[in-house]
This record gives structure tokens, C-alpha cells and sequence, in this order.
């Protein structure tokens, strides 16, 4: 009789809650394999028996390991995988799946929210099955994970389906190692689940189940706003094909101009809307169903069913997804019947809340907040434990590359992986897109999109998300780090928490964070050059920050700040990155320009008076902090041009001076030299803004001096960076920034330093926004951590 062999194995990573051990047990059956697996803290432990046969190939149990990477089930994903030979065990007859244990050490990942699998699909559909029109099907290889987590282990009583006792049915499925929803923590059917139902404004219950779904698609249909409880919040929602319904909508919600996103039943719908390469179908028809911006089919036939004008007027993109949830399939499949066939099927989708205020997230809150914007509810009865937004990327097509705009749902918690292990950090963000990090190990942790920390709603969900993340990730943070600015409220919290908790608290200047960020996702511990393109941030001899070359070294976590654009003043300070024309005023004073000359400036008709109160102010120099940022380079181009007085959201003059841009191959951008005797060495941004300023004198085209303009600063970034890195004695330059959202920058500045032998380095997980610097923050925590 041939001598047994038997094997402990160790495997970490999103293996619980994913439909793994019932792979496991599969494995080792068709293996003719004895043994064990269960969940426990620090993984899945896996013990497998069998003969040591001498064979030529691998016997099953050393070749267990590798067949169990090749067989992965969908959700799953192994971080680690540690391999034991120990004694075998006499007498032991079968594999058996063993009751979880608890206890300290946790080293398992949840798995983020996913969309529907198409097994869950088929059934949904099927008027013969027990599930057919269930808004709640789910099994193993999808549904919600996060929202509905309170804690871990990632059991069902510690999540929000613990309250929802399963059928028999349900309980056999969930009970059976083969079943594909064994232990599928969210199982439930019309009998024993959540249900879903329709209300007013006031919570009087109007229907319930298929009904109220039906009735809602017809309230669509008919030109109504509706809230819809979804996955990790509420949408609001209405006919995306209605000029009044979105028009309504904006003004409910106050969102005048920002573009809003939609929801297309399936990829044939939205190829009547939006351009898709094939790239983009993959994005669109992943697990993580992310809001894809595509470009918009531009319509020439009247009587062609078209989407509103009102949806996105500012760009030539359209943010786009697919049905992530099966209410959205059922919602969706009743819209179409309700709109009829010579109507687009298609549904504005945009986050349950008022502008700058948080996702809601509980039915009460929900109608507390949201029913003077809404004409009906569409509520249902699982609660949402984490917020979570709606991810949104876009697919560069000149890179090749997908860009991340919003990291939220479907890609949280999923972990950053870094270069080395080492303490526990907290990076606590900035105060616009903010986001905050903790890292375990040689994991970085970057939460899901949290907002603007303007109001005490947002506020309160931040510190809930801090919370959260502690808790799951059973971890408390020996270092705390915030940005360098005195008075954003994620510095005052790091403070509170330093003095409540006994944990140091350190400060890094915010485009340091950037530039670490980058390199970080890169796993690049050399020191770099970093392009930090951004708003608006503050620096270390105490002006606003912008347009920044920096020298990291994120070995020690030294920085030195080695070229930047032309300063400037920034009249009334935060007021002027709301309203362009003051920057162009600022860019005007700073060359010279003290009156309008052969044309009057846009901006004259409507803010003549404040103009005159702005002219005071720069030559008084009251109210006008220097500045060196990228991002009001562009608020004062797009304002010398006319394309906006005064911004609607953040960004936008910048986005629609884009888009107007001539795509002229012969194009000369404009001169934007290097004055490298400055020191720091300066980008001569004046002279980029006096070449603007002469051809808008001069009648020339908007989208003409858009290029040029555009072209002329990529060149010059672009010497910038050989300069400054031939110097530092490096080639590697990281781009980060908000101003890197911008396609041209994105596509044709890493290009243009390729050319020049330089190696950039761009955002691989995360937003080049300030969505990135908590990483940034967490990476320079560890940093000093290490160091001392």
C-alpha cells in the first residue's frame, strides 16, 4: 500500500463568502482526496490526504495547490497561499466542510459588490422558476457583499440579511456543498426575502412586488422622478429621453449643468447612444458594472429616437452603465414595455441625494431627505449598511489604459498591493473627493468615494467609513497623517483622533501625496520626478500649489520642490476658482493687460462691476493669494475665451475648453518655455497665456487656440520634466493631479516624455484626483514609520 501524504493549506485573500470552499470540495472529490476545509481568521485552511503514489507526475495532493489557482470560482481571488506538509490522519474516510472559527488576526478580504451572473440572469427571466422577476436573486458568483456587511467573519448574522430567515428551499441550497448558492451569505427567494414596494413622497404604501415595479415604469414612462433603493443607496431616476423629466430633475436636485449618468437595459440599447470599442463592451459588461464615459452618437435624424440634450451638455462623452442588480433588470425590462418600441429604454441613474450631500442610504433617511425631489419611492426592505457610489472610469483610447474618475462601488475594498509590508497607517485625505486609506501589511485600503467635506451630512459618513474600515479590517492605526491645510475638517478630525486615541499625528503637503500615490500604485520605490497638475492645494511656504514638479524620494520620504508654473494671483481667493473670469483677469494683470483693447472682454456685460472690484484688488494686492495652479491656468483661458463666467461644478470650464478644441494635425502650440535660472525653475505659463490672449485679440478660432493652447503646455511640461529629471539624476516621472482627467493631457503627455526618453508613470487603480492622496498620506505614514 502506497504511504499518504497529507497537506496544510493557507489561503488568503477574497476567499470567503465567493462560492471557495464548495471549489475546494469538488477538488478533492474528483481527486479521490480526504481531508478538510474551513473558514478561519487568517484564511481558508485546507487540509488534503491521499496516496504518495510513485507516479511520474505530481500526486494529487502536491498538485492540489495548483489545481485549486486554475479552478478559482468568479469572485474569488488568492493573495496568499501557504503550503505545509503534516502528518497524515489514520482512519479518514471522507472531505468534509467544517463550521468557521473566529477569533483575532483576520487576514480575509470581503469581496466587493457584483453584478448579476448570468446564471442568476437566466432564472430571473424564467417564468418557470421560483425566482422569476425577483428583485433580490443572487448566488455565490454575485450580489451585494459590502453594503450589506456589519462586520466580519463574513457570515450571514453579520450582515443585513440576518434578520431575513431562509425557506426550506432556500436553506437546502445554501446547506449543499454542490449547489452554486452554498453559502451564499445574501440567499433568499419571494418567500422568506426581502421585498420590494411603492410609495408616496409621505411613505403611503401605493403597491408591492411585481406591481409596484410595474406601476413605477409606468410613473417613469409618464415623465415622474423616483427614488430607487439600490445597492449601496439611492438613485434618483427618470426618462433619460425627456427634456422636461431631466430639466425637473436638475432643479429638484440642483444640479444645474454637471452631467448625469444613465442606465441602458442592455449593450444593443446603449449602441444606439454612445460609441463602444471593444475594450469598453468589456468595462460595461464586467462584474463591477462601472459608469463607462463613452462618446455620443450625434443624431441627424429627427424622427430617430434620441436621448435629452440636457443629459451631459457640457461634453461630447455620456456617462453610461449597464443593470448591475436584478430591480434594475426587472425595472428596466418594465420601462421598455411601458415606453413602447419607438422610445429609448433608457433610465437617468444619479446618486439619492441633494448636490454636495451624501448618497442616502436608509428608507427613512431616505424620505426625509429626498421627498421634495421625488414623486414616488421605490423602496425594499434590505438594509444598506456601507454608502457606496456608483464607480466611474473611462477607457483612454490612446493609451489603451482605463482611467478611474470614481473608485466606489464594485472595486472597494479590493486592496492596493504594495511594494512591502509594514504598519498600520491612516491616511485621512483632503477635503474635496476625499477618500481616506488604512494599510494592513502590504495592503493599502483606499475606501470607497466619500465627497466634499463642505457639510456635516458628508462629514458624519466619513467618520462612519473610518469606522467601518477599522472594523472589518480588525486593525487600528499606529500612525494617523492629514494634509498640510490648518483648516479642512479631515485635519481637524486627525487631530481629535490623535488626542482620543493616543496616536501621532503627522501632516504632508498635499501634492506630495500625489506624487507618492502614483508611485505607490506603481510599486516604484526609486526617487522620481512627479508632475502634480492639479486645483488647488496648500503649500509648504504657505501659497496655493498647482502646477508642481516635485523630487520624491519615497525611500525616506524626502521631497523637494524643484520647479513649478509662473505665479499669479488668485483674486478673492476661492471665489475665482468658481468664477474663471477672475483668473483671466489675474493672467491679463500679470502680462500687462490693464483694460480690454481692440475687443471687449466676455465677461465685461455681466460682472462689469466686479470687474472693477477685482482691478482694485490686484492693484492693491487685497484678498489675492499667489498661486501656481494648472487647473486656474485653464479657468483663465476658458474664461478669456468667453466659454464660461461662472462654474456650475467643479471643473467645468476646463472640460468644455476641451471639448471645443480643433483637432488640426497642423496645429503649432504655442511656446511655454522652461526659464531654467529660476529656482525653483519656472514654466513660463505667462508667455503661454500672452500667445492666448494676442490671437483672441485677433479673432483667431476658440477651438484653434484651445490646441494650440493645449499642445503648447504639453511641450512645454514636457521639457520641464527632461530638465529637471536630467538634473535629479532620474527618468522616472509620475503624473498625478485633477488636471490629468483631462484626455489630451492624459493621452499625449505621457507620450510627449516617452519621446524624450523618460519613463511616466500614471494612476493604475486610482483617480489622478484628490481622490488619491489618503493613499499618498498612508504611504508617507509608513514611510516615517519605518524610517524612525
Amino acid at each position: 500500500m502506497a504511504p499518504m501524504i497529507r497537506q496544510r493549506l493557507v489561503v488568503t485573500g477574497q476567499v470567503q463568502g465567493v462560492g471557495f470552499r464548495p471549489t475546494v470540495y469538488k477538488l478533492a472529490h474528483q481527486s479521490g482526496l480526504t481531508g478538510l476545509v474551513r473558514n478561519a481568521p487568517e484564511g481558508v485552511i485546507i487540509e488534503v490526504q491521499g496516496p504518495d503514489l510513485p507516479i511520474s507526475s505530481e500526486p494529487p495532493v502536491r498538485d492540489f495547490a495548483q489545481q485549486l489557482r486554475d479552478a478559482l470560482p468568479p469572485l474569488a481571488r488568492i493573495t496568499g497561499l501557504e503550503v505545509h506538509e503534516i502528518t497524515p490522519l489514520a482512519g479518514e474516510s471522507s472531505f468534509q466542510i467544517q463550521q468557521s472559527t473566529t477569533g483575532e488576526g483576520h487576514q480575509v478580504l470581503i469581496s466587493p459588490d457584483t453584478a448579476t451572473c448570468e446564471d442568476c440572469l437566466r432564472e430571473l427571466s424564467d417564468p418557470l422558476d421560483r425566482r422569476y422577476r425577483y428583485p433580490f436573486i443572487n448566488c455565490t458568483n454575485c450580489g451585494p457583499r459590502l453594503t450589506i456587511t456589519r462586520s466580519i467573519p463574513y457570515d450571514r448574522p453579520m450582515t443585513s440579511m440576518a434578520c431575513f430567515a431562509q425557506c426550506p428551499d432556500c436553506l437546502r441550497e445554501y446547506e449543499d456543498p454542490l449547489d452554486r448558492r452554498f453559502h451564499a451569505q445574501p440567499n433568499c427567494c419571494p418567500v422568506c426575502g426581502p421585498r420590494v414596494w411603492l410609495a408616496s413622497p409621505l411613505g403611503e404604501q401605493h403597491a408591492v412586488g411585481d406591481e409596484a415595479v410595474d406601476r413605477a415604469a409606468k410613473a417613469l414612462a409618464s415623465g415622474r422622478i423616483l427614488a430607487v433603493k439600490g445597492l449601496g443607496g439611492f438613485h434618483l431616476v427618470c426618462d433619460a429621453g425627456s427634456d422636461a423629466a431631466v430639466a425637473e430633475l436638475r432643479r429638484r436636485k440642483h444640479r444645474w449643468e454637471k452631467p448625469l449618468a444613465v442606465m441602458a437595459p442592455d449593450l444593443d440599447i446603449a449602441l444606439q447612444v454612445v460609441d463602444v470599442t471593444a475594450a469598453e463592451r468589456e468595462l460595461l459588461l464586467s462584474a463591477q458594472r462601472p459608469i463607462v464615459l463613452l462618446p455620443k452618437l450625434m443624431r441627424h435624424c429627427a424622427s430617430t429616437p434620441s436621448l435629452s440634450i440636457l443629459l451631459a451638455p457640457d461634453t461630447d462623452y455620456l456617462g453610461l452603465m449597464l443593470p448591475y442588480t436584478p430591480l434594475h433588470h426587472v425595472l428596466l425590462g418594465a420601462f421598455r414595455g411601458a415606453v413602447g418600441p419607438d422610445q429609448l429604454p433608457i433610465l437617468v441613474m444619479t446618486s439619492g441625494n441633494l448636490s454636495s450631500e451624501p448618497i442616502a442610504l436608509g428608507n427613512r433617511e431616505a424620505l426625509e431627505r429626498l421627498a421634495p425631489l421625488v414623486d414616488l419611492f421605490l423602496f425594499h426592505d434590505r438594509d444598506i449598511l456601507v454608502r457606496c457610489d456608483d464607480s466611474v472610469l473611462r477607457l483612454n483610447r490612446g493609451t489603451g489604459q482605463a482611467e478611474s474618475f470614481r473608485r466606489a462601488r464594485g472595486y472597494t475594498p479590493t486592496p492596493i498591493f504594495l511594494s512591502r509590508s509594514g504598519p498600520c497607517v491612516l491616511g485621512l485625505g483632503p477635503e474635496l473627493k476625499t477618500t481616506v486609506c488604512l494599510t494592513k501589511g502590504d495592503q493599502a485600503f483606499v475606501s470607497q468615494h466619500v465627497g466634499d467635506l463642505t457639510n456635516l451630512e458628508t462629514f458624519a459618513f466619513y467618520q462612519d467609513t473610518i469606522r467601518h474600515q477599522q472594523s472589518i479590517l480588525r486593525v487600528k492605526p499606529e500612525l494617523v497623517v492629514a494634509d498640510l491645510h490648518p483648516d479642512y475638517l479631515s485635519t481637524g478630525y486627525g487631530k481629535e483622533l490623535g488626542e482620543q486615541e493616543t496616536v501621532p499625528l503627522v501632516h504632508v503637503q498635499h501634492h506630495m501625496a500625489h506624487i507618492l500615490s502614483v508611485l505607490a500604485e506603481n510599486r516604484h520605490e526609486q526617487p522620481s520626478l512627479g508632475l502634480a497638475l492639479d486645483g488647488a492645494g496648500l503649500g509648504t511656504d504657505r501659497t496655493i500649489w498647482g502646477g508642481e514638479v516635485l523630487l520624491v524620494d519615497p525611500r525616506n520620504g524626502e521631497c523637494s520642490r524643484t520647479g513649478h508654473f509662473t505665479p499669479v494671483a488668485q483674486p478673492g481667493g476661492e471665489a475665482a476658482a468658481r468664477e474663471p473670469w477672475r483668473m483671466a483677469r489675474s493672467y491679463l494683470w500679470s502680462i500687462g493687460v490693464t483694460a480690454p483693447g481692440n475687443r471687449p472682454w466676455p465677461w465685461m456685460e455681466e460682472h462689469a462691476q466686479a470687474d472693477a472690484f477685482v482691478g482694485t484688488m490686484l492693484q492693491k494686492e487685497i484678498n489675492c493669494p499667489t498661486t501656481t495652479s494648472c487647473g486656474r491656468l485653464f479657468d483663465a483661458v476658458a474664461g478669456l475665451l468667453g466659454l464660461k463666467h461662472v462654474m456650475a461644478y467643479e471643473g467645468q470650464a476646463a472640460i468644455i475648453l476641451e471639448r471645443i478644441q480643433g483637432h488640426d494635425d497642423l496645429s503649432v502650440p504655442y511656446a511655454c518655455p522652461v526659464l531654467a535660472n529660476h529656482d525653483p525653475v519656472q514654466l513660463d505659463t505667462l508667455l503661454l497665456f500672452r500667445q492666448v490672449h494676442a490671437d483672441w485679440e485677433a479673432g483667431a478660432p476658440t477651438g484653434s487656440i484651445s490646441r494650440r493652447f493645449h499642445l503648447g503646455l504639453i511641450q512645454g511640461l514636457a521639457e520641464l520634466a527632461v530638465l529637471l529629471a536630467r538634473r535629479a539624476g532620474t527618468r522616472t516621472v509620475g503624473l498625478s493631479g485633477g488636471v490629468m482627467q483631462n484626455a489630451t493631457l492624459s493621452t499625449l503627455l505621457p507620450r510627449a516624455l516617452s519621446q524624450r526618453g523618460l519613463t511616466p508613470l500614471v494612476h493604475v487603480h486610482l483617480p489622478p484626483n484628490d481622490a488619491c492622496i489618503s493613499l499618498g498620506q498612508a504611504i508617507y505614514g509608513k514611510i516615517l514609520h519605518q524610517r524612525d
